[in-house]
Formats: structure tokens, sequence, C-alpha cells
């Protein structure tokens, strides 16, 4: 089994790189979790050896379907299983003996639903334990990796989409949020180096799969997703560990009690504290953000641009109301929107027209080309009090080209980030899509945009303290 860095779990390894594969409740019938499992898995890129097993089909999708986990000839590396709760604890048993050294189990109805299926999830952990066997799950939808391009999803390609291979990696105890993670990935070309959704979290935790991506070279930012801490200590030791190299985002939900609750019916974890959660999280130096649009954009901010040097925020507009509320924004957060150097504010009046508000932000008004946003922004990035740039697009203005979309990526050269902000319709969409394929993020509201903006500040602040230690 290829090993791609020095340190790590094997077994945890075996989640992301088996070289064979068997689905434990593989189906006959489109449609079915069984089935979509396994097409997921056999039908598109993943090269290792796949098995079915089924002992009611002869074949399935074109793979031979063995009546029962022992009648696979070869070992197994990974075991997929989407059975019944009570069926799992034997399957996992049966697995061990072809060698397995884990498995994701996609079926719900265990701990969550407490009582004796509860005690079904405990009796599956102590056999995984005794066996070395490290589980994934249950009530989850399992892993991607985008490096070998295993896929344990129930959900069809034809549903949704898998985003290219990237530097971010999600985990996630939400199936549901995951699956809107990653199609909001494939659309803005952000990268994925590892997906998990851990469900239940019987077994491996937040905390083991930070530990394993801290050396995974494929990845540079963490996201996370989390109702409840099984070990919390656990969770901020590992954050600590690993945050030097590589940014932890943490999304904590459960805030309300009413929340909490839910939680405890989804996943069978209680939410615990918020405010405890949160001010521990922020001890242990994570990204903390409050929704899952301010988890995905603050990854996406830091997977494709570089981190601020300061809190200095520049914004070039050809509409200034979005710019308002952004300045609003700022303040709240703390960001400062600098006055320009003199040599700055010289040149902007000499290089745009007379109709141009020279202040910042920078109001080209209606009338705003692509020449006026090229001038403007780079007089900006050569401002010194300048640490971000923020250009907001009402791309509908028809005086603004579409060349602003070839010549926009040219500003990387001065090695400040640039985040934009547009809204609008199936013409801006496409515009954002195209500045996203060239690593430039764009944010549909301008609160979305200065979130992003101060978790790049956030970090640089972090990574200058570090330096200066």
């Amino acid at each position: 089994m290829k090993r791609p860095f020095a340190l790590f779990n094997e077994a945890i390894h075996a989640l992301f790189y088996p070289d064979s594969v068997a689905v434990i409740g593989a189906s006959s019938i489109p449609g079915k979790i069984g089935h979509e499992i396994l097409r997921s898995i056999s039908q598109h890129e993943y090269r290792g050896k796949v098995y079915a097993v089924n002992p009611k089909a002869a074949e399935i999708l074109g793979l031979k379907s063995y009546e029962s986990i022992e009648a696979i000839p070869d070992r197994i590396d990974l075991a997929v299983l989407a059975i019944p709760a009570p069926a799992v604890p034997e399957a996992i048993e049966k697995c061990a003996s072809k060698g397995a050294q884990a498995a994701v189990i996609v079926s719900g109805g265990f701990k969550e639903l407490g009582g004796e299926l509860e005690e079904i999830e405990k009796k599956i952990v102590r056999t995984a334990r005794m066996h070395n066997i490290r589980i994934i799950g249950p009530n989850c939808i399992g892993i991607f990796n985008s490096s070998n391009r295993l896929d344990t999803f129930f959900q069809s390609h034809d549903r949704m989409r898998r985003p290219e291979r990237g530097p971010v990696a999600f985990m996630t105890q939400s199936g549901t949020f995951g699956c809107t993670i990653l199609e909001w990935a494939a659309e803005a070309n952000l990268g994925i180096s590892k997906f998990i959704s851990y469900g239940n979290r019987c077994d491996v935790d937040e905390a083991d799969l930070i530990d394993y991506l801290a050396q995974d070279d494929d990845t540079k930012v963490i996201g996370v997703y989390v109702e409840g801490f099984g070990d919390g200590r656990k969770f901020m030791e590992a954050v600590r560990r690993v945050v030097a190299e590589k940014p932890v985002v943490v999304l904590k939900a459960g805030r309300s009690e009413k929340g909490s609750k839910v939680a405890l019916s989804h996943t069978g974890w209680l939410a615990g504290s918020y405010e405890v959660c949160e001010s521990a999280l922020k001890q242990c130096d994570a990204l903390v953000v409050h929704d899952i649009a301010e988890l995905f954009d603050v990854a996406k901010a830091l997977a494709k641009q570089p981190v601020a040097n300061g809190r200095g925020i520049a914004m070039a507009t050809n509409g200034i109301g979005p710019c308002v509320m952004a300045a609003d924004r700022c303040v709240e957060l703390g960001l400062d929107l600098p006055r320009l150097e003199d040599r700055t504010l010289l040149r902007l009046r000499r290089e745009l027209p007379s109709y141009c508000v020279v202040n910042n932000p920078v109001d080209l008004t209606g009338s705003g080309t692509s020449r006026d946003y090229m001038n403007a922004l780079m007089a900006l990035a050569e401002d010194r009090s300048v640490d971000l740039l923020m250009p907001f697009f009402v791309f509908q203005d028809t005086p603004l080209g579409e060349e602003i979309l070839d010549l926009l990526p040219s500003l990387k050269r001065y090695g400040k980030p640039i985040l934009c902000c547009a809204s609008g319709g199936e013409f801006t969409r496409k515009c954002s899509d195209a500045l996203e394929w060239s690593g430039i993020p764009v944010y549909p509201t301008p609160e979305r945009v200065v979130a992003a903006a101060k978790a790049l500040v956030s970090r640089g602040e972090f990574l200058k303290g570090l330096e200066q230690n």
C-alpha cells in the first residue's frame, strides 16, 4: 500500500488509500444505497480492487457478487457497510478475518436512537478495537479522496458533482452539509484533498483526522463542522499541534438549547456549551465561523490567496452601495479602511476620469471600464497602507467589459490577497466563475467577502506572532 508520508496511523491511512474495497450490502437495485455506493467506487476513477457482497445476487454492476465476506478470495483493506444495524457487529468480525484495517459504516440507526441500538454501536467499537480496525461512522456518507478518487458516497454523480484535487480537507458530522460543500467546491474550482463525513463518530474522531491531515502533503487547509465533541480536550490539543502549519476553520453547531437537542437526536452527541467551546477553540488559534457558508468562504480564501500582512482594506467599485455595507462590516470586525497615501491619491486623480470619486473606496461609477478598474487596483496595490484588495463588480453595467476577467489575475504579482464581491444572475455568475477558475475568490454579498478578509487578516497576524516568538 502506497505511503505518501512517513508518520501516520496505518489503519486510518487504509481508510483513504486501500488497495481493495468490499461493499457489504451491495444492491442490484438502482437507487438503493448499496447499489449507489458500489457504483461510486467501481465505475468512476478508483483503480483498486472492488468486491460486492450480497448473498442474493450473482453479479452487480458487472462485478461478481460474493455470498459472504469470507467468500472473497483476497485480503480486503477497507469495508464499506450498508446493512441493517444489528448485522454490523458480526460483519466487522468477518472483515477482520479477511485482514481489513478500516471500515466505513454508512448505515444509520445506532446511538442516535438510543436503547438497544446504542448498545449495538458499543459492541461494534469493542469488536473493532479487538482487531485493530478503525471505523468512520456509523450514520454517515463516508470518504472522498481526490488523489485516488476513492468515493464511498451513495449520492450519484449525475446528482452531486465531485470536486477536483486540491489543498482543502473538510470533515463534517453532517452528510447533508458535506454534499453542499462538495458541490460548492466543484462550482468554485476549489480543489479538495480529502473529505470525511463521520456521523456518530463511534471510533475515529475529529482529533484523529486532524492528526492524520497534519501529515498529509495534499492538505493545506482543514475545515470542520462539528455538533458535539466526544473528547474536547483531545480535539483542542490536535488543533494546537497543526495550526502553525495549516489553518483549521471550525463551525460548531448547537449554539442554543434546542440546537443541542437536535444534535443529540442527529448523531447521538450532546453539543455542550457553545460559549465554552468557542472560547477554547479561539485559545488554540482555530478560526471560528458561524454558518456553513462562512466555513466554505473562509476555507476558499485561505486556499486561493495569501494571508494579509495587516488590516488595511482597499475597495474599488462601479456601484457604491455594497461598499457602504462592507465598510460597516469592516468596522464591526476590526478591519481598517485606511486613508490612501498622497502619492496614491495623486496617481488616481491623474489616471481616472474626472467623474470618479477618489477615496477609499474608489468609486468608478457606473461608467467604470476594465481599464479604470486596473488603473485603480494597481495604484491601490502599490499603496503601503493597503494589505488586501477588495474590488466590487456590477457586471451588469455595460461599460465594464469582460476583458477584466483576463486582466485581474495579473494583480497577483503584488503578493497581496484579492477578494471580490459580485451579485446577480446568470451573466454575473459566469463572470464570477471565470475569476474563481483563475484563482480569485468571488463572494455574493458584502458580509461574506468581509468575513473572508477577516480570516486572512487573522491568519496573517497569527503567523506574524509565531515569527516574533
